[in-house]
């Protein structure tokens, strides 16, 4: 049964199993992170030029190409699951795989719905003016890093790793670092701001014209649309997999 709140274009899931990480691997997961973020640099490089070109092809057609939106929409999936392993949610140990495209029994999921026409007009004010709002709270969520990570710094892929975001993500860590556990509250309203700091990021990037809602959607389903496919435990005897926890129920 969906949810009866109305769905955004954009959908930011995780499967429900955020207890299913290890006490320590979360310390050294920068290390581990350096291939993702090195890629994510040139795609975010991309993703800016791939933005400017989107910006004139819709001010003259209304059209977003496509391929292009198909590829922005890659970078933004990429970006989620490295978040979702790393500190934008340390929800997973599991590793994100070197794709663009949705991969269906990894614990992170990102779609874009695609505008068949997008407004002429709106298209000169909405990625700046008509999104200030949405900037002061995203800027809370997660700090500075969405602004200057849309609007052209360099393809940095950190909008995820300050504001209450992070100082959420840290404490997270320290209760599963000595308690093994990761509470369910604290993932759900942690996956909230997220997805809200995605759905922002989608707008500015003119993927949609529907105003971003100032509603935040907790938990790992995001409303009216179908639940993200649960991940099968890793196989047993593979060396440092963790052992298999069952899913706190919902509340």
């Amino acid at each position: 049964m969906t949810d009866s709140r109305t769905s955004y274009p954009l959908r930011v899931e995780g499967a429900p199993d955020p207890e299913a990480v290890s006490r320590g691997l979360w310390l050294v997961k920068p290390l581990l992170l350096v291939p993702h973020l090195v890629v994510l640099l040139f795609l975010w490089l991309a993703f800016y030029a791939v933005g400017i070109v989107a910006f004139f092809a819709i001010l003259i057609t209304g059209r977003y190409p496509r391929g292009l939106f198909d590829f922005n929409v890659g970078v933004l999936r990429w970006s989620w699951r490295v978040h979702y392993y790393g500190y934008g949610a340390l929800a997973t140990d599991r590793y994100p795989p070197f794709t663009l495209n949705e991969v269906a029994d990894y614990p992170a999921h990102l779609e874009v719905a695609y505008p068949e026409r997008l407004s002429r007009g709106l298209v000169l004010i909405k990625w700046w003016l008509l999104a200030i709002p949405q900037y002061v709270i995203v800027g809370i969520f997660v700090g500075g890093g969405l602004w200057f990570g849309a609007h052209g710094s360099f393809g940095n892929d950190s909008w995820a790793a300050g504001g209450l975001v992070g100082l959420l993500v840290f404490i997270a860590g320290i209760v599963v670092l000595f308690t093994g556990r990761y509470p369910r509250p604290l993932y759900d309203f942690i996956l909230g701001m997220d997805r809200w700091a995605l759905r922002v990021a989608a707008y500015a990037a003119l993927m949609t014209d529907q105003y971003p809602p100032f509603r935040l959607d907790q938990g790992g389903t995001d409303p009216g649309s179908t639940p993200a496919i649960p991940t099968p435990p890793p196989p047993s005897g593979v060396p440092g997999a963790p052992a298999p926890v069952a899913p706190a129920p919902a509340a």
